[in-house]
């Protein structure tokens, strides 16, 4: 990943040199309450704060949505911002450079200088287009688009242009080697350079920050292939961006709903009904990085496929992109046109409103993947349940654990009659009574004790943690404890922060959140004796378990009599 340039211990030392209550406090004024700092909460709509950031922790978290993090996660949040940007940002707010670990040539990061280049190229260029799309050689571009019903406005919107039908219309008056470097121009083996895009309308595409990153372009005529695309550049990774997201939060920083089509013409049609809220893919099937990237701005996705066989099939081929994307308070709508029937043509026929309709009352992700999944068969047969099981499981085994994955594996339970998921259901719960920050009654001596760790990573050194014998522990949550402590023990992070940190994008990043800003009542001065406490009660109630399942036994082997009286020698060590 392009974030592994830069080196880690930078990144958990800048997590150490910030304040992060200076931090969000230049973005969002906060009012110190006790121990916290707090605000209304910028990333849901509240009348009185539930949005809490602690010093001493280095971490916010809002008791009223949920969201959590980090000096980086909070940047990214707030200001839409990836992984690398999110960095820079807080370096830049630090003041200290970033350092870039070397790399073989092929993949090192160009030089800044170089990229703002490139950058300033990109916008030359997407003037050239714009001009010749409205002089006399672009008149045949300009007729198909108002053929199509697209009006001026939204061309100038869109930065709609026209590459000349000419082979060195760019090479004769821009950098050769930019060109190349860009993907505007190719090389051929014989080392002549010429345009990559002839006679065809251009669709600049613009990042989150309005920057020209690549190219869209489509034929004027039957010939193929119908749209070519920019190749991966250091400024254009297709995999990562989406058409028509910059002109969209332009109009609407935070929709309702985002709608992902097919095409760039149906980004653009759509615009012309005043139907704005429409991305698209860049001649790739949605990724999961799509996904997470138009998460950031809406909690609800509307996927629309074009009514054929393809469009049916490129439905469920989006699955596997929707689906480790599904945390709690996430939607996605499979909306699934007519026959023969694309965005551009079906909103010409019935209308903005009907068309909007559609988008609201498009499938909800669990009924279209199940009805999908099931589709000719016959689940009155054991052999059809096993196939529904089979074809489902992997999907469902991608969703992050909550509410939404419980109710999903007990629709398949139902479904497919399989016992199997009682233990996948067993164990989401266990997880959730475990780390919620809102788990009613008192507090486990589980949950005390890692939630005191991750709390205060310096407890990995207590000596009482060094004496565990791990096989003898059984509890809810016991693996997650241990991954902590092994963590812990390994990177020696030097607050809460940095131990989140490296947790990021793992399975069990949700869990550390919450149990990092679990409210334990604890002082500071009593946070080792507690802590200490917690192990011994959860060592005294593994071996109470494992005594009671051995006295159930109506036969004892040599073995098991002599585990008896070790267990009955601990309870006693341990009670004292």
């Amino acid at each position: 990943m392009s974030e592994g340039h830069i080196p880690r211990q930078f990144i958990d030392d800048l997590l150490v040199r910030v304040d992060i209550v200076d931090l969000i406090d230049a973005h969002l004024p906060l009012k110190k309450t006790g121990a916290n700092f707090v605000a209304r909460c910028p990333f849901h709509t509240e009348k009185t704060p539930s949005f809490s950031v602690n010093r001493d922790k280095q971490f916010y978290y809002c008791f009223g949505c949920g969201a959590s993090g980090n000096a980086i996660t909070f940047l990214m949040e707030f200001n839409r911002l990836d992984f690398v940007e999110a960095v820079e940002d807080l370096a830049a707010f630090v003041g200290v450079d970033i350092p870039r670990e070397s790399v073989s040539e092929r993949s090192s990061p160009q030089k800044k200088d170089d990229l703002n280049t490139l950058y300033q190229l990109m916008e030359k260029v997407t003037a050239f287009f714009t001009e010749q799309l409205h002089a006399k050689e672009g008149a045949v571009a300009r007729d198909y688009l108002r053929a199509r019903g697209v009006g001026e406005q939204v061309m100038r919107d869109y930065r709609l242009g026209y590459a000349p039908d000419a082979w060195q219309a760019l090479s004769g008056q821009f950098n050769k080697q930019a060109l190349l470097d860009t993907g505007l121009s190719i090389k051929n083996e014989t080392g002549h350079v010429y345009d990559r895009f002839r006679g065809r309308i251009m669709f600049p595409i613009r990042d989150k920050r309005g920057r020209i990153v690549g190219f869209g372009g489509r034929v004027l005529d039957d010939s193929t292939p119908k749209y070519l695309n920019s190749p991966e550049t250091p400024l254009f990774h297709k995999g990562r961006e989406v058409y028509g997201l910059y002109e969209l939060l332009k109009k609407n920083s935070k929709p309702a709903r985002i709608l992902f089509v097919e095409g760039y013409m149906d980004v653009i049609a759509l615009a012309e009904f005043g139907i704005d809220n429409a991305v698209a893919a860049l001649g790739t099937a949605a990724s999961q990085a799509h996904v997470e990237l138009l998460f950031r701005f809406s909690a609800e996705l509307v996927f629309c496929f074009d009514g054929d066989r393809a469009g049916r099939e490129a439905a469920w081929r989006a699955m596997d992109a929707v689906f480790p994307c599904l945390r709690d308070g996430r939607q996605v709508r499979i909306m699934l046109l007519p026959q023969d029937e694309d965005p551009d043509s079906l909103v010409r026929k019935e209308g903005v409103e009907r068309f909007g309709a559609r988008m609201r009352e498009a499938d909800v992700l669990s009924d279209y993947f199940f009805a999908e999944a099931s589709k000719d068969l016959q689940l009155t047969s054991i052999e059809a349940r096993a196939q529904l099981f089979g074809k489902v499981r992997p999907y469902l085994e991608k969703l992050p654990a909550g509410i939404f994955r419980d109710m999903m594996l007990a629709r398949l339970k139902t479904l497919s009659e399989a016992s199997h998921l009682d233990v996948l259901q067993n164990e989401s719960t266990i997880s959730r009574s475990i780390i919620s920050p809102r788990a009613k009654g008192r507090i486990t001596s589980a949950r005390m004790a890692i939630a005191l760790l991750v709390q205060n990573p310096e407890l990995a050194m207590c000596p009482e943690l060094q004496e565990i014998d791990w096989n003898t522990l059984t509890f809810p949550g016991v693996e997650l404890f241990r991954h902590i402590v092994q963590t812990l023990l390994a990177l020696k992070p030097a607050n809460s922060a940095v131990l989140l940190e490296s947790y990021r994008d793992s399975a069990d990043e949700k869990s550390v959140k919450a149990l990092a800003f679990l409210d334990l009542q604890v002082s500071d001065e009593d946070v080792e004796t507690v802590f200490c406490d917690a192990l011994v009660k959860l060592r005294i109630q593994s071996a109470e378990n494992e005594l009671e399942r051995l006295l159930s036994k109506k036969v004892l082997t040599p073995d098991e009599k002599e585990s008896l009286r070790r267990l009955y020698a601990i309870i006693s060590a341990l009670k004292k």
